[in-house]
């Protein structure tokens, strides 16, 4: 037992030091976010002006990529 709480120690000490591993981490917590925003804005019958802003984007960018490759 002893021997995995030393791994796993060492690991978390490594995982600390490690700047790539604290910038990825944060990407993670802002894709969260960004998600749960989507999902409040979308699930449950969201209504509002976010749902409108961010209907109307997602369209403009849906009709401009379409156009482009058409």
């Amino acid at each position: 037992m002893l021997k995995y709480y030393i791994k796993t120690t060492e690991a978390l000490k490594r995982l600390r030091d490690n700047e790539d591993g604290v910038v990825s981490f944060e990407y993670v917590i802002v894709a969260a976010c960004i998600v749960a925003a989507v999902a409040a804005a979308f699930g449950a019958g969201g209504t509002g002006p976010i749902v409108d802003a961010l209907s109307s984007a997602i369209s403009s960018v849906a009709s401009k990529v379409s156009s482009a490759v058409s």
